[in-house]
């Protein structure tokens, strides 16, 4: 999905969305390719990697595995859309306030790059 269509861009982040209010790990993961790489600022607490980054899916169900099971009151409402040149930014509310997930897309239209993003107040 290289330059997602506003259309596009909407109905991976309504999908995205629907996933973790379902809490369906398995069809988040959907959304990203098998080397992806992922950037939070939680990475740190729920997955012990002091850079705040992980690489690959394995690594990414691990970690959204413990957050999950530590998060059981987890939802999310979306707000907003954006698309750009071969990336989405998802813009959220869940149970820490505003939250943005920006997401490059490989050509295949799943996550090659996730970056997420917290309101100041949200990330602690």
């Amino acid at each position: 999905m290289p330059n997602p269509t506003p259309d596009a861009a909407r109905i991976f982040a309504q999908a995205w969305i629907a996933a973790w209010n379902a809490r369906d790990l398995d069809a988040v993961l959907a959304h990203y390719s098998e080397d992806c790489t992922f950037v939070s600022p939680f990475v740190v607490r729920f997955a012990g990697e002091p850079s705040g980054r992980l690489s690959g899916k394995p690594s990414l169900r691990a970690y959204w595995t413990t957050a999950l099971a530590a998060l059981p009151t987890l939802h999310f409402e979306l707000v907003d859309v954006l698309a750009g040149v071969d990336c989405i930014t998802i813009l959220y509310r869940g149970h820490r306030g505003l939250a943005a997930e920006v997401c490059e897309l490989g050509a295949d239209g799943r996550v090659v790059r996730g970056l997420a993003l917290y309101a100041q107040a949200t990330q602690s």
